[in-house]
């Protein structure tokens, strides 16, 4: 089958399409025939070695998490799920022909393969956030860069919760932050005093990673009450970094129940062909993006 691979870390010049055996469901596992895969900041992470000294992989290896496909093995004690179903989940080398799952839910009736690819490790996070931050029904959260996946989701489960949104992003994806439901303010020099005028803040969210922490804590006047997925140097400043993912069945099944009630919708932003995933890894570092980018296969 086919799969985009890198032999060695570095930039995305070094993924390739290789062709390479394909994977089989082991127990509790199913395999898809991949239809779309999604493309998270931690995929460009590991190919560029960040995390080669904590965890590191077997090279040349495979990339990406989520995927969306359709069931075309399903492992020893798997129950619940048949061939030819239509799911999404999480796994392992995802950008390829086939991919097994370790996490799977079936996809919600309207929903795309491209649309559900995007939505497993942005939902897992946005859960996970939401409740390490510590926010109630009717507080107010600060999300520090709201406009891509994770922002996204977030908004939607707040408004979900009845959870205010206070959400800055580039001037360009303000009115798509007032689309979710959130009070939108443009980032830049004066951001934390435009924040101000439109509230008090309860807690925040640091989801970009461009030294807003000091401001952060500021702001809610307790780094308790904040939360990084993306300034390592957070912990510095007394604020937790969450790096360590949760419980993905039960990420999907909520995503699951919020999309049948017509309560969550993140676009997809652009879809990339599997040969292109180099293309699609450089568009996610440069950040901008408004919901999610996509692998096709």
């Amino acid at each position: 089958m086919k799969r985009m691979s890198f032999a060695e870390y570095g930039g995305p010049d070094v993924l390739h399409l290789a062709d390479v055996e394909e994977p089989h469901a082991g127990p509790g596992r199913i395999r898809i025939a991949v239809r779309a895969a999604g493309v998270n900041p931690v995929d460009w992470r590991i190919r560029e070695g960040q995390f080669s000294g904590t965890h590191p992989i077997a090279l040349p290896a495979g990339v990406g998490q989520d995927a969306a496909g359709v069931v075309d093995e399903v492992g020893e004690g798997v129950h619940g799920i048949e061939i030819g179903d239509h799911v999404f989940g999480e796994g392992s080398a995802t950008y390829a022909e086939f991919a097994v799952l370790s996490a799977w839910a079936r996809m919600p009736p309207g929903l795309t393969f491209e649309e559900a690819a995007g939505y497993p490790s942005v939902m897992e996070t946005a859960l996970r956030i939401i409740r390490q931050v510590g926010v109630e029904p009717g507080q107010t959260l600060l999300v520090s860069g709201a406009s891509g996946g994770v922002g996204s989701a977030v908004l939607q489960v707040a408004r979900d919760r009845g959870i205010a949104v206070i959400g800055t992003a580039g001037p360009a994806n303000q009115d798509y932050l007032r689309s979710l439901g959130a009070l939108a303010t443009a980032y830049g020099e004066g951001w934390a005093a435009r924040v101000r005028q439109l509230g008090p803040v309860d807690a925040a969210l640091d989801l970009a990673g461009s030294g807003v922490i000091r401001e952060l804590v500021e702001l809610t006047g307790d780094p308790q009450k904040v939360v990084s997925i993306a300034d390592l140097g957070a912990p510095d400043f007394g604020v937790r970094f969450s790096g360590v993912a949760g419980s993905m069945a039960e990420a999907l099944a909520q995503t699951v129940d919020l999309i049948s009630r017509g309560r969550l919708h993140i676009p997809v932003e652009k879809s990339y062909p599997l040969a292109e995933a180099a293309a699609a890894h450089i568009d996610s570092r440069a950040g901008h993006t408004r919901g999610r980018r996509v692998v096709v296969i």
